[in-house]
């Protein structure tokens, strides 16, 4: 019998036959952009169709932010991606990682790919981004030698701050042999650890002129520095890789050692407007506490002290008149209390009872009879008088019915 498959198992075997194709990994695929629609959720779909068919096309936030701007329906576009299956729908489309407008060249095109894949591994995230110390002292400089560069640095850098200790690490900046040496001075320099902060860089020039900042081993070691890294490539409208992987970017080496070098004027301007600020303050609690001073030195406090205590005085007084009449008082009521209570005692004192002319009879080792009942004949009693006792011994008893 043959097998039968379900709908979600066909689905789940053509995706892994696309996903094990090797061309479908990073594909290039030009076309027209149509029913372009972005969600809020940043995610973007659209149709890439030529004149004979349309393919269905999807690129997410994470990608989609790096669109310069965004493409409308008739553009001709290259997107760059893979082709996949989504499954709940049983239908292939293209996870866009790069779109590129049609004609854009190699270089372009190679630019993209690599910064979708190291935007992916987080190499240009925010939150990995470092501060720049408040104060710098020392600068590494990472440009050529003989360019432009790193005279404009020098220059920005010693008019804010002529004290400031600047070391220049000589490299190429284009060429096949410029990458390597751009990303083993950063490396180097971290390892020294002899400067605050770092200024990667060169002068403006075309695409080709500038890739060595696009090279991925440039940016994967601007990303891995231990130093802030500022950098300054080309000029205010040049864009490298570098620049995103950087902790700073400049738009160009002059506006890297601005932003870096604290203009040493400026700082004392600022410090001379503060010790203003600063006297002009304590002039004024000064003044204040003179004020305050001044009217509490004519208060009667300080003319007449003793005016402090007269009052004081004339209460104890008072009350060491009103004294006695107290104490006398507390005593009658005590003593009255005290009576009261002795004529309570009194009252419950069996002795004032037998006074009356009662007696109390007691056995011989002092049990207080209550009863003929408890006693038999030949008992020893006690009875005892107000005045008096007088032991008996007992020849009959009984108790009354």
């Amino acid at each position: 019998m043959e097998k039968i498959f379900t709908v979600s198992q066909v689905n789940k075997i053509v995706k892994g036959l696309l996903a094990a194709h090797p061309d479908f990994a990073n594909l290039e695929v030009e076309g027209e952009i149509s029913n372009f629609h972005k969600y809020p959720s940043g995610h973007c779909y659209f149709n890439l169709k030529d004149e004979r068919s349309s393919l269905k096309a999807v690129m997410f936030a994470g990608n989609a932010r790096y669109l310069k701007t965004l493409p409308v329906n008739g553009d001709k576009v290259v997107a760059i991606g893979r082709i996949d299956v989504y499954e709940r729908d049983g239908v292939y489309q293209l996870y866009v990682e790069a779109l590129l407008p049609q004609g854009t060249g190699a270089l372009m095109v190679a630019f993209e790919k690599l910064k979708n894949k190291l935007a992916a591994e987080g190499l240009f995230a925010e939150d990995k981004k470092q501060q720049l110390p408040m104060v710098v002292h020392k600068i590494g400089i990472i440009t050529s030698s003989a360019g432009a560069a790193v005279r404009d640095i020098i220059k920005v850098a010693k008019h804010r701050n002529p004290g400031i200790e600047l070391f220049l690490y000589p490299v190429r900046v284009q060429g096949d042999e410029a990458a390597g040496e751009i990303a083993h001075a950063i490396a180097y320099l971290n390892k020294l650890n002899l400067v605050d902060v770092l200024i990667v860089g060169r002068g403006g020039g075309s695409m080709e002129d500038l890739w060595a900042f696009n090279e991925e081993v440039v940016v994967r070691a601007i990303a891995a520095s231990t130093l802030p890294i500022v950098s300054a490539v080309g000029h205010e409208t040049d864009f490298t890789l570098a620049d995103f992987a950087a902790d700073v970017r400049a738009a160009t080496p002059s506006a890297a050692a601005e932003i870096v070098v604290q203009d040493v004027s400026a700082v004392q301007d600022k410090l001379h407007q503060l010790q203003r600020r600063l006297s002009r303050s304590l002039l004024g609690i000064y003044q204040v506490r003179l004020e305050t001073f001044k009217r509490l030195s004519t208060s009667w406090v300080f003319k007449q002290p003793n005016r402090l205590w007269e009052n004081k005085a004339q209460l104890l007084d008072q009350l060491t008149a009103a004294l006695p009449t107290a104490m006398e008082n507390l005593l009658t009521k005590w003593s009255q209390q005290l009576a009261l209570q002795n004529t309570k005692l009194e009252s419950l004192n069996p002795l004032a009872v037998l006074a009356r002319g009662y007696t109390i009879t007691e056995t011989a080792d002092g049990r207080v009879l209550k009863s003929a009942q408890d006693i038999k004949a030949g008992d020893t009693l006690v009875t005892r008088w107000a005045k008096g006792k007088v032991t008996s011994q007992v020849i009959d008893g009984k108790e009354d019915k």
